[in-house]
Formats: C-alpha cells, sequence, structure tokens
C-alpha cells in the first residue's frame, strides 16, 4: 500500500503551535495562561523539554477549591498537574488515534515523535479529520 492509499496520519491533523508550561511555574499565571488562550489544558515541560505532565482546568479547580474553601491559595504547576500521561506517536494512524478517544476519558494527547513532544491531538481534531474523509 502506498502513502497515498494509507491511513491518514496523527500528524496530518495534529496542532503543531502549543502552549507548554513548566513545573515550576505557579499555578495562578498558568491558570491565567489557560484562561487567556482560551484553551481547556496544555503539556508541562521539564528544563530538558521532556513531557512530565498536563495541566488541565480541571486540575486547576483543585487549586481553585484549595484557595477558596481551605484558604490555600498558590503553589506550583506540579503540584496541580496530571502524570504520568498518555501520549500517542505522531506516525499513529487517525483511525486507531479516534478509537483512543473513545475508550479513554482524555479530551486531548500529547503527541510524541523521537520521544519530544511535537504536537497535540484533541477530539475536535479528530472529529475534522474523520468528517473530511466524508466531505
Amino acid at each position: 500500500m502506498s502513502r497515498a492509499d494509507a491511513l491518514p496520519l496523527v500528524a496530518d491533523f495534529m496542532s503543531r503551535d502549543l502552549v507548554t508550561l513548566t513545573p515550576q511555574m505557579e499555578i495562578n499565571r498558568a491558570m491565567t495562561i489557560l484562561l487567556e488562550r482560551k484553551i481547556s489544558g496544555a503539556p508541562v515541560l521539564d528544563s530538558d523539554s521532556f513531557l512530565v505532565g498536563v495541566l488541565t482546568k480541571r486540575d486547576c479547580l483543585k487549586a481553585a477549591l484549595d484557595a477558596s474553601y481551605y484558604r490555600d491559595w498558590g503553589g506550583r504547576v506540579d503540584a496541580y498537574m496530571s502524570h504520568p500521561v498518555m501520549t500517542i506517536e505522531a506516525s499513529m494512524d487517525i483511525i486507531r488515534a479516534t478509537n483512543l478517544f473513545i475508550e479513554k476519558p482524555y479530551r486531548r494527547f500529547p503527541v510524541m515523535e523521537g520521544g519530544k513532544l511535537v504536537g497535540q491531538l484533541s477530539r475536535t481534531d479528530a472529529l475534522r479529520a474523520l468528517a473530511g474523509q466524508w466531505g
């Protein structure tokens, strides 16, 4: 089967322009970034650019709850981020990736290539890819 006949790949539909956070970043700053950029989450990269977690709005709710109920506002991203992170490869076909969205509760998957973060695939990206097959 030639590349033209092959299934589309995650790399063909993933977002490459990512907002990233660091583990040491103040949680308040990270929440502001998510809200200002109108995104539901962002990968967390260490100083060597390795993926160490993902911070989502759901994770931020814990920090907000701590602030309002427990009067304990602040902290770092690494105290609230989700880890370990389930990732997918850029070379995975889009059908297999879409099945992962059905099987798993995640709204996005960090996309890796050669051990490095190269993008992110969201449910919307996968749906757009499949809808394009019939359009």
